[in-house]
């Protein structure tokens, strides 16, 4: 029976006990782990930096091949190679810092060419297993130059593979990327530079070691993030180049643009550094629908590829925007701040450091990486020139060196007698039994006599450069030089002085006042409003060029209504808030930024609006006179319905339709008529009874057969009668021609040459027709000087003033559309009316 074992004794555990006090062991413990965090983790090192798992990722996509000439390589990989060989940690915290360097809003200049989704400022990336990478072309600058003995290599974490302290460095990367990272105690907060800006900075550091922080801030004035936006107070700023610390402002890049012809918006271009849209657009809607930002109607994201970020906060009517947009940088991220903690590694030590301490520590590492390589190339150089030497000695006197190697029993020997009898190194006997016969020509030695000379000239440049300061720092500045010029990109964020801007918004009303203004409608069709006009002054032809034919201008107010009356005899309301608002001018206003008026109301076919009139508090306001085409006038008595957005203002009888329509401030005017067969007819406004808005109208002005009326408008008493105080311009043409195909012949005309004549009379002529002319295509009457515009709103220049009430008129030059006098006159002319029929 076999016998039973006996069980060994358990193992004596109380030998291994060590009594240790806890507060000690934890302190130790926490000191190890903090200076583990701080050195190999967190804080990047002042040379070229970068923390630990930046410089072990750029090393291993170097040593992998990953150039930017080869194609793009799945990004596990690279994760994969760089947690297995040199970091020893997660392999999420590799691809994030790996993402990091791809991304090109958090970079400002990337380091990793990406391709696939890298993320965005409000997504994160996709898994590594979808997205691919390479270096891209500003990462050889820092990983150049590895196998030239630039830098220190230092074992990885089981001491079986060896990876680099420090990169080269080709650029100031600290500065220029900025970094940011939170260790035991401490943390470091970045912002990125201008590259150009940065190395400008360097290169005159490296000339004039003494510079000071001003001389420094000429090249950097200050931080240059990826994405634009706006720096706002450089005070923060330089306290952080002098110290090491300072905070800065930054904030949105916006422009107020009309979203709509009703409505004005906040359109975001740039952001923030590391604010998304998406951040801004539920922060902006949570607070509107909280009711602690006033104004705001939609915020739409029209963001894209191609167009980048465009961010659009819709504002409600009557907001003042730059109100508006105050309370936004207040209460969103639209401005943030950034507290700037300059903390860097510093031979293995965390310093806080200022601009020109960044500067230094930088420039030391490049000229001693540049000491280093130029060691390094010389001695490669010079072991060549040693072997060259004892090949030039052997192809000399080749055929002893034959004999030599022939009669000798083994290499060994060979090796002995050639060292002794040319007098060789071991190193130049070896070369010479592993030549290859080819090398034996004479041109062989040519070129070997060349190679030397020129691997000669080699050493004494490096050798000049190893014992010259100055050419060592000349050398490094022109290489800065080249980066720049290669990679360097403008400014993309701009500086400002803080406090200016945030007060005036801040002074501003949040609602638009109720104050007083004009509502103007171009020959074109566009509405705008504006708070100032001038009288413009003089009739030379190039200030009347650089007008626009405003053809009914009405006082209102800001929060007012005014009724654009159409040519079938019907007004409808409009809010004059809701039309675009253009800035006060001394000179007559540019309606390129009004809003077409179809956007405001809809038009029958062959229907037009020929003019505008006041609605006083909404229900009632200045007198209307009407003209139409068969002859009618009408004043109408301003009792406008209160419930109504439209109404009828006259009753037209068939075939009629509305020419002119004048808001009438006093009585103190002349209505004018003037008709297809070129007369003209003035009588005083106050001989037209008012009429109520259903009625007829009464007879204005006796038309002969086959006639109609081309103008409708008022003249102004109170203006002065002279050679420019009012005016009368007629164009005729044929009625046989097609319409728009004829240029026409104008005349302006004193408005006082024409007689007053009685209500439903003839009028008397106007314009004598020449050959060929038998219509008026165009009139008008008002104060002067006229302005006259094609129909796409271009000016053209009208002929000076003819005393002859019945003269013919001059060629234009282009034909004319629409005519109209200074905008600043209170009642102004409606556009001007269809052509007239042909005459049999």
């Amino acid at each position: 029976m076999a016998r039973r074992s006996t069980p060994p004794p358990p193992p004596d555990y109380t030998e291994k006990i060590v009594d240790i006090e806890v507060d000690q062991e934890m302190q130790g413990a926490f000191l190890e782990y903090a200076y583990s965090v701080i050195y190999s983790r967190a804080l990047p090192d002042a040379r070229d930096g970068l923390k630990p798992v930046q410089r072990r990722i750029l090393y291993t996509m170097e040593d992998m091949g990953l150039r930017p000439d080869r194609g793009h390589v799945k990004c596990g990989r690279i994760v994969g190679d760089v947690m297995g060989k040199l970091h020893p940690h997660g392999d999420g915290a590799i691809y994030d810092a790996l993402v990091r360097l791809a991304q090109w809003f958090t970079m400002r200049v990337p380091l990793v060419d990406g391709h696939g989704n890298f993320g965005s400022l409000d997504d994160g990336p996709a898994a590594y297993r979808y997205t691919e990478a390479r270096l891209a072309r500003a990462a050889m600058l820092l990983v150049g130059s590895l196998d030239e003995d630039t830098v220190d290599f230092v074992p990885n974490y089981d001491n079986q593979l060896q990876q680099p302290s420090v990169l080269p460095a080709a650029f100031p990367n600290l500065l220029v990327n900025g970094s940011s990272g939170i260790a035991v105690g401490m943390a470091t907060n970045m912002p990125p530079h201008n590259l150009v800006e940065v190395i400008g900075a360097a290169r005159h550091l490296l000339t004039h070691p003494n510079a000071t922080l001003d001389d420094l801030m000429r090249f950097v004035p200050g931080p240059d993030l990826p994405v634009g936006g706006r720096i706002v107070g450089l005070d923060g700023i330089r306290d952080a180049y002098a110290t090491g610390r300072g905070t800065f402002r930054t904030r949105a890049t916006v422009s107020i643009e009309p979203i709509t012809a009703r409505r004005q918006g906040i359109v975001v271009t740039e952001l923030p550094y590391m604010v998304g849209p998406e951040k801004v657009s539920e922060k902006v809607s949570e607070l509107a629908r909280a009711g602690k930002i006033q104004g705001i109607a939609d915020v739409v994201d029209l963001s894209d590829m191609e167009k980048g970020l465009r961010l659009v906060i819709e504002l409600k009517g009557g907001f003042n925007p730059d109100a508006v947009l105050e309370q936004l940088y207040r209460l969103t991220p639209m401005e943030e701040s950034f507290g700037i903690n300059n903390v860097a590694l510093v031979d293995g030590q965390p310093r806080t450091l200022g601009l020109k301490e960044l500067l230094e520590v930088y420039i030391e590492h490049r000229l001693d990486v540049v000491r280093r390589r130029s060691e390094f190339r010389r001695s490669k150089r010079l072991d060549r020139l040693h072997l060259i030497a004892g090949l030039l000695i052997a192809i000399i006197d080749i055929d002893e060196v034959i004999q030599i190697v022939r009669s000798s029993d083994d290499t060994a020997m060979a090796r002995e007698r050639l060292i002794s009898v040319f007098d060789l190194t071991e190193i130049q006997a070896n070369y010479i039994l592993e030549m290859p016969l080819r090398r034996l020509t004479k041109f062989s030695r040519i070129e070997l006599e060349q190679e030397r000379d020129t691997l000669q000239r080699e050493v004494d440049e490096l050798t000049a450069i190893l014992e010259d300061e100055k050419k060592l720092r000349r050398l490094v500045s022109t290489e800065l030089g080249d980066v720049a010029k290669e990679f360097g990109t403008p400014r993309r964020t701009v500086l400002l002085e803080g406090g200016v801007a945030q007060t005036a918004a801040r002074s501003a009303p949040l609602e638009v006042a109720d104050d007083p203004c004009w509502v103007l409608l171009s020959s074109t069709g566009r509405l705008a409003r504006t708070t100032s006009l001038e009288p413009v002054a003089g009739p030379d032809p190039a200030h009347r060029a650089a007008q626009d034919a405003v053809v009914a201008c009405v006082r209102s107010s800001a929060r007012g209504e005014v009724g654009a009356i159409t040519s079938l005899g019907r007004m409808v309301r409009l809010p004059v808030l809701d039309m675009p608002a253009l800035p006060p001018t001394t000179s007559a206003p540019s309606l390129s930024g009004g809003a077409p008026i179809t956007e405001y109301l809809t038009l029958a076919k062959n229907e037009r609006v020929v003019g505008l009139a006041g609605i006083a508090g909404g229900t009632g306001g200045n007198v209307l006179a009407l003209g139409t085409a068969q002859g009618v006038v009408k004043r109408v008595v301003p009792e406008w319905p209160g419930n109504k957005d439209e109404w009828e203002v006259v009753s037209l009888k068939d075939g009629d339709s509305v020419v002119g329509a004048v808001d009438l401030p006093s009585d103190s005017v002349d209505l004018v008529f003037v008709t297809s067969d070129a007369q003209l007819l003035r009588f005083p406004a106050d001989v037209v009874r008012p009429q109520g808005r259903a009625a007829g109208g009464m007879a204005g002005v006796n038309l002969a057969a086959k006639q109609k009326v081309v103008f409708f408008g008022a003249v102004d008493l109170s203006v002065k009668d002279g050679e420019w105080g009012s005016a009368v311009v007629t164009v005729s043409g044929s009625s046989s021609a097609l319409p728009g195909t004829q240029v026409g012949r104008a005349k302006v005309t004193p408005f006082a040459e024409y007689p007053r004549k009685g209500r439903a009379t003839g009028g008397v002529r106007c314009h004598r027709f020449m050959k060929g002319e038998d219509v008026l295509l165009l009139a008008w009457a008002g104060a002067a000087p006229p302005v006259a515009s094609t129909e796409k709103g271009e000016a053209v220049p009208l002929p000076e003033p003819d005393s002859r009430r019945d003269g013919s008129g001059l060629p234009l030059p282009r034909a004319v559309a629409a005519i109209a006098g200074p905008p600043a006159t209170p009642t102004l002319s409606a556009p001007d009316a269809e052509p007239a029929a042909p005459q049999e």
